[in-house]
């Protein structure tokens, strides 16, 4: 992937060192901001972002959240709190997007809890977003997501997913256990966003794999309904990455709906 570069910000009370790679066409007219999954990173997107751009002819922005990737560690003792995402969205993005002048509205594709952040941002700053890919997005956590995320622990624990996260993260630990901890944290099982989404107004595309081992298709049937410009793709013989599983299909997906965004608007 192409090599990051590193830029200082100061977000939700804290300075933070964020990774980031600019991929794709150059130029300022448009550009696709890639918010990573739950465990992710800049580098472990692999080269996807880079031939989605190349699809769309579009520049993209692909960078690591706080705690992961190369980006600053969380603290040692500090603990993620329930509204983490709602945080990243409000806080995060907006002085991230300021630092890099990252154009004006945006395209956002976001998986896992990148998807939520996603989504959070575009309610937040309904102005602000041209639009919306969110794949295997959360809005509520349900019992599969914490068993799939138990499993993961064990995993981590006694298996080799720390060694294969390593690769990827300068502080594996801050990466996986922010993650793991707080959405295994009894508080986190009421964590809802289906009342802040409803603020969207831009273009939305929702897409789910139906062998998701995080999710359910309960995940985006409940966005088509909460935000009724939303476009709905089910991709068979698929897990909870796309990009990863069905990365030709996922594409196809985005250019068209990338194309055709504006009549999905309410009119």
């Amino acid at each position: 992937m192409t090599a990051h570069e590193t830029v200082r910000i100061d977000a939700d009370g804290r300075a933070f060192d964020i990774e980031y790679a600019w991929v794709g066409e150059r130029g300022d007219a448009e550009a696709i901001v890639f918010l990573h999954e739950g465990l992710g990173s800049r580098a472990m997107w692999r080269d996807y972002p880079q031939r989605l751009c190349e699809a769309l002819r579009m520049r993209g922005l692909v960078f690591s959240r706080p705690g992961y990737g190369q980006s600053t560690p969380r603290g040692a003792a500090e603990r993620w709190p329930v509204d983490f995402m709602h945080r990243q969205a409000r806080h995060v993005l907006p002085a991230l997007f300021e630092a890099l002048h990252v154009p004006s509205r945006p395209w956002l594709f976001g998986h896992s809890d990148g998807g939520s952040i996603a989504l959070l941002y575009a309610a937040m700053f309904p102005a602000s977003v041209a639009g919306v890919i969110a794949v295997a997005p959360h809005l509520f956590v349900e019992d599969v997501s914490v068993r799939s995320i138990a499993a993961a622990k064990s995993a981590y624990e006694q298996g080799d997913l720390r060694a294969k996260l390593a690769r990827y993260h300068a502080d594996v630990d801050s990466a996986f256990r922010g993650w793991n901890d707080i959405w295994l944290d009894a508080d986190f099982r009421q964590w809802n966003i289906e009342a802040e989404i409803r603020a969207i107004r831009c273009p939305v595309l929702g897409v789910q794999g139906e062998a998701d081992e995080y999710g359910t298709m309960a995940q985006i049937d409940r966005l088509a309904v909460l935000v009724p410009q939303v476009r709905l793709v089910k991709l068979a013989a698929c897990g909870h990455s796309p990009h990863r599983d069905q990365p030709g299909a996922l594409t196809d997906a985005v250019v068209d709906f990338v194309s055709t965004a504006d009549a999905r608007l309410p009119q």
